[in-house]
């Protein structure tokens, strides 16, 4: 599985990681971890020029499945795409910084 956990992924968001949220845009505006990108798994597809092809990208939604859907996808078309196991509930559980709005 392509899963890293919530000390993992801390560590690379303060290193300035790239993090795709694929949680539907109400999901993302009501709660979400400051400085990622959302782009919904319903239009994750037509959207895949969005995301870098480089380094490793970090693919978060609330709980964990949809990530790791998303980072799947993007492994088999050759991206270092890793899910944040236990996502945006889990990280705004454990205290993580977070941020609402449009």
């Amino acid at each position: 599985m392509r899963e890293v956990d919530l000390v993992a992924f801390e560590t690379a968001l303060a290193n300035g990681a790239p993090v795709i949220d694929v949680r539907e845009r109400d999901e993302y505006a009501q709660v979400r971890v400051p400085g990622v990108t959302n782009i919904p798994l319903s239009e994750f597809v037509a959207r895949i020029d969005e995301i870098p092809t480089t380094g490793t990208v970090y693919v978060i939604c609330a709980v964990g499945g949809r990530s790791l859907q998303a980072a799947n996808y993007l492994a088999g078309r050759g991206i270092d795409a890793v899910s944040v196991a236990a996502g945006t509930d889990g990280w705004a559980r454990s205290g993580g910084p977070t941020e609402s709005g449009e």
